[in-house]
């Protein structure tokens, strides 16, 4: 695909479900404009790019000196925009796959951070200067709000368009089901094909274990893994991993 086509592709992601109703497809949360040095926005560039690379490996709090430059990166435009381009580059390669016509054809996602935000949370918690918790993330859960990230929306209706089976995987947990499955409904996602989520034997698995056994289920049940998306390289990487794996921007935490 030309370059030009590419942009085209962008530019109609934000508009391919218009007219649809998806009352939590919108990240409604205003945009920050916090000041921050020159010398401080140098320095969480790059940062974030050692993130992104996974150069930076094990981390628990963004850098404090970065709180503000986060802040204003997942509620402003760049964030969007860097979303919008791993859902481009998404659909470019989905377009080109070859079919194998007989009903297997996956593409794997994650949840947080990847179809569902979890900004709302975030925004009262530092958007990641505060060291994780648990207990009060799990709160936010079962509150089933989280709201839908508008550019891996499009990709995943358009995903499903051209006839891939959605399968998703999450790292929460099976007594989380009923929550998870009420959140992706109200935020727009409907008719994967299965939701992986963490039994009791998964539970203390690192995320790149127990994310490619389950990947290795599906392969060993005859299903060709095209394509995979997910915030953390831990969705993306281990063993029987996808043809093609695209990384969703995300600063604000890591999980090995």
């Amino acid at each position: 695909m030309a370059a030009s086509d590419r942009f085209s592709v962008l530019a109609i992601l934000p508009l391919l479900f218009l007219g649809q109703v998806f009352p939590q497809s919108i990240i409604q949360i205003s945009p920050r404009n916090h000041r921050v040095s020159d010398e401080d926005s140098i320095y969480c560039d790059s940062w974030r790019f050692s993130v992104e690379t996974n150069d930076a490996g094990f981390w628990s709090t963004i850098p404090k000196r970065c709180k503000n430059y986060v802040e204003n990166y997942v509620t402003g435009d760049r964030y969007r925009s860097d979303s919008d381009f791993v859902a481009g580059d998404s659909i470019t390669f989905a377009r080109t796959v070859r079919m194998n016509g007989d009903g297997k054809d996956a593409w794997v996602f994650d949840i947080d951070e990847t179809l569902l935000s979890n900004l709302p949370y975030y925004e009262a918690h530092g958007f990641g200067l505060e060291i994780f918790n648990e207990s009060l993330f799990d709160e936010w859960v079962d509150l089933a709000e989280a709201p839908a990230l508008p550019a891996s929306l499009s990709l995943y209706k358009e995903l499903q368009q051209l006839g891939f089976k959605i399968f998703l995987l999450t790292g929460r947990s099976e007594y989380q089901r009923n929550v998870t499955v009420e959140n992706l409904l109200y935020s727009g996602f409907d008719n994967w094909e299965r939701l992986f989520l963490r039994g009791p034997s998964d539970e203390h698995k690192p995320a790149i274990v127990y994310k490619s056994e389950k990947r290795s289920d599906l392969i060993n049940e005859g299903y060709t893994i095209h394509g995979s998306s997910g915030d953390q390289w831990s969705d993306l990487m281990g063993f029987a991993v996808a043809h093609r794996s695209f990384k969703i921007p995300n600063p604000m935490y890591y999980i090995a």
